[in-house]
C-alpha cells in the first residue's frame, strides 16, 4: 500500500513537471494570458491594500447600525474627502520641495560624487571582512534604487496603465468592502466534506494573518514618519516632507526598509553640513528606538510570531530574488506559508484530503 502511494506521487510529480516544461516551451500561447494577469494584478494587489486599511472603518460604521452598502459609500466619501484634505496640505509642500531639489540637482550630485570619494578612500582602513559586507551593502542598495526607479518612470510612462489602475483599484476596493464575507464560501463550494473544511480554516487564517500584518506595518509606517519628519524639521534638514515620504514607503519593509530610508536622509545631511548628519543619525536612531520598543509592540503585538532573525534573513533572501518588489512582500507571503492552519490542519486532514482527491471519499 505504502508503495503504491509513493509510486502515486511520482507520478502526479512527473506530470506536473512535463506540464510546467511544456508551458515554457509555448509560452508564446500564454503570453496574452500573463499580460491579462499582470494587468488586474497589480490594481487587485493596491486594492486590497486599500480594502484591509478601510476594513477597520466599515467595522466601527457597521457596529453604529450603518448598512453594507451605506459604510461602503461613506467609506469611498471618507477616502476622497481625506485625499483632497491631505492633497490641499502636502502636495503644495512637496511640489515646492521638488522644484527646489530639481534646481540644486547638479550641484547635489556634484557634493555627493566628491562625499562618495571621500568615504571609498577611507574604506581601507576598515578590516576586509567589514569592508567586504559594506561593499556589498552598497552593491544592493544601488540595484534596488535603480530598479525601483526604473519600475516607476516605465509606470508613469505608461499612461494606459495609470489609467487601468484608476478605473480598476476603485472597482476593486468597492466589492471586496461590500461582499468579503462572500469570498471564501465561493471559494470553497465547489468541494465537500473535509476539503472544504481544510480550505475555509485555511483561506480564514490566511485572511486574519494578511490583516494583522497590513494594518500594523501601515500604521507603525506611519507613526515613524511623523517622527522622523518632526526630528528633520527640528534640526533643519532641507527636503523633510520628501524624506519623510520616502521613509513612510520604505518602512513597509520591516527591519531593512527603515535603513534603506535612513540613507538619502544621512547623505542628504551630509551634503547640507557635515554636523547635520549625526543630528540625522540621533533623530533615526531616537526614532527607531521609540518605533522598537513602544509603537511596534503595543500595534503588531505578537500576531504574527516572528523573530527578528526571521524576518532579516527573509527580507535579504527575497531582495536578492526578486528584487524591491520580493523585500515588499517576503513577509506577508510568508506569514501566509506559515500559517497555523496551513500546517496544523494540513496534517490532521491529510488522509481525509487524499481519499478525497483521489475519489475514494
Amino acid at each position: 500500500m505504502m508503495q503504491k502511494n509513493w509510486f502515486q506521487t511520482g507520478i502526479a510529480i512527473i506530470i506536473t513537471l512535463v506540464i510546467v516544461a511544456l508551458t515554457i516551451q509555448v509560452q508564446v500561447i500564454f503570453e496574452p494570458v500573463y499580460i491579462t494577469l499582470m494587468t488586474v494584478f497589480y490594481p487587485l494587489l493596491l486594492g486590497g491594500l486599500l480594502y484591509y486599511i478601510t476594513e477597520p472603518v466599515q467595522r466601527f460604521l457597521e457596529h453604529h447600525k450603518a448598512g453594507r452598502l451605506l459604510s461602503t459609500i461613506m467609506i469611498f466619501i471618507l477616502v476622497v474627502l481625506v485625499l483632497s484634505g491631505l492633497g490641499s496640505i502636502i502636495v503644495p509642500m512637496i511640489v515646492s520641495e521638488a522644484e527646489h531639489l530639481m534646481e540644486r540637482t547638479p550641484y547635489l550630485l556634484n557634493e555627493f560624487e566628491e562625499l562618495f570619494e571621500f568615504l571609498m578612500s577611507q574604506r581601507e582602513r576598515l578590516p576586509f571582512d567589514v569592508r567586504e559586507q559594506v561593499d556589498k551593502v552598497v552593491g544592493q542598495a544601488n540595484e534596488i534604487m535603480q530598479g525601483l526607479s526604473a519600475k516607476i518612470i516605465t509606470f508613469l510612462a505608461n499612461t494606459a496603465g495609470v489609467l487601468v489602475m484608476l478605473i480598476l483599484v476603485p472597482f476593486f476596493l468597492f466589492f471586496m468592502l461590500k461582499d468579503h464575507e462572500k469570498f471564501i464560501p465561493a471559494v470553497v463550494s465547489p468541494f465537500r466534506g473535509t476539503v472544504r473544511q481544510f480550505l475555509n480554516e485555511l483561506l480564514s487564517d490566511i485572511d486574519f494573518t494578511l490583516k494583522a500584518f497590513i494594518q500594523g506595518q501601515v500604521l507603525v509606517s506611519i507613526i515613524l514618519a511623523v517622527m522622523l519628519y518632526t526630528g528633520y524639521v527640528l534640526i533643519g534638514l532641507d527636503y523633510a516632507i520628501l524624506l519623510a515620504l520616502f521613509a513612510l514607503f520604505m518602512n513597509i519593509i520591516p527591519f531593512v526598509g527603515p535603513w534603506i530610508a535612513f540613507a538619502p536622509a544621512l547623505i542628504m545631511g551630509l551634503i547640507q553640513d557635515p554636523l547635520l548628519g549625526v543630528w540625522v543619525a540621533a533623530v533615526t536612531l531616537v526614532a527607531q528606538q521609540i518605533d522598537g520598543n513602544i509603537v511596534t509592540p503595543n500595534v503588531m503585538g505578537q500576531k504574527l510570531h516572528l523573530h527578528p532573525l526571521t524576518i532579516i534573513t527573509i527580507v535579504l533572501a527575497a531582495g536578492n530574488i526578486a528584487g524591491f518588489a520580493g523585500m515588499l512582500t517576503a513577509i506577508p507571503f510568508y506569514a501566509v506559508v506559515k500559517a497555523k492552519a496551513g500546517v496544523k490542519n494540513l496534517w490532521r486532514y491529510r488522509r481525509s484530503i487524499y481519499k478525497t482527491l483521489s475519489g475514494r471519499a
